[in-house]
């Protein structure tokens, strides 16, 4: 055999026995031993070129795990590689290991492969964050239910700045909220302002909060505490809609 395809065999080698879980310097060291039979550390050193203090640090771990058998000559210790064939055994008890945890990695994954993402936002200027992501998904519609609660913290002309940013992004709103004294105004405005509203009655829903959702994502609001979240999850925003269609049809 050349010296040029032992070496790509070499190389093959080095790289499987890094993917069945042998660091680096633990593969040649393997791969050193079979070679060379029964040996020493310094024969493996000499073999690898990686020097003997490191070869004495891996090799402890290396018997432990399997891959090196170690034997006494005299007062000498000798090594041996496992046989080739060992190695499957070896992963199957990787797998065995694997197993009896399995279930409570499977519980602590919340069995769902996918978990949605979540944002928090605090103080005005994170709640003005959090609307502005609306801002990212242009020529949608959002579906939701909005309360005069948030002119507690926006006056009227950084809510009018925010719809005009809305409006040049050609973002269609559709919401409900509660027949308060802010509401007719509000109203008047949803031609202008690419949206419909309806309402309902404040002393039977007198909700405070604000829940928007749109594209994959729900968002919520609450001007008392100061505080927003944004949920990106298609089963959740998708959920969500349906339960507002449900309320919008069910409002004359």
């Amino acid at each position: 055999m050349s010296s040029e395809k032992a070496t790509f065999i070499t190389i093959a080698m080095l790289e499987t026995l890094r993917k069945i879980g042998l660091e680096d310097k633990k593969a040649k060291i393997y791969l050193a031993a079979l070679e060379l039979g029964e040996t020493t550390i310094i024969g493996i050193s000499r073999k690898t070129g990686i020097k003997r203090t490191t070869v004495y640090e891996n090799m402890d771990e290396m018997v432990h795990l399997g891959y090196i058998r170690a034997v006494a000559r005299g007062k000498k210790k000798h090594f041996i590689a496992a046989n080739p064939g060992e190695l499957k055994t070896l992963i199957r008890k990787k797998e065995l290991l694997l197993d009896q945890i399995l279930p409570d990695l499977l519980a602590m994954n919340n069995i769902s492969e996918v978990k949605p993402k979540v944002w928090f936002y605090e103080g005005k200027k994170g709640i003005l964050e959090a609307y502005e992501d609306i801002l990212n998904y242009p020529k949608t519609e959002v579906v939701g239910w909005a309360s005069g609660e948030i002119l507690k913290m926006f006056n009227w002309q950084e809510a009018e700045k925010y719809v005009a940013k809305r409006q040049r992004k050609k973002i269609i709103q559709t919401l409900i909220m509660p027949d308060d004294k802010n509401s007719s105004q509000f109203i008047s405005r949803d031609q202008h302002h690419l949206r419909r509203t309806k309402v309902v009655s404040a002393e039977e829903y007198p909700f405070k909060i604000e829940i928007n959702v749109y594209a994959n994502r729900v968002s919520l609001f609450s001007v008392k505490d100061k505080v927003a979240v944004i949920m990106e999850s298609e089963p959740i925003a998708s959920a969500i809609r349906m339960i507002f269609k449900m309320c919008w049809k069910n409002i004359s």
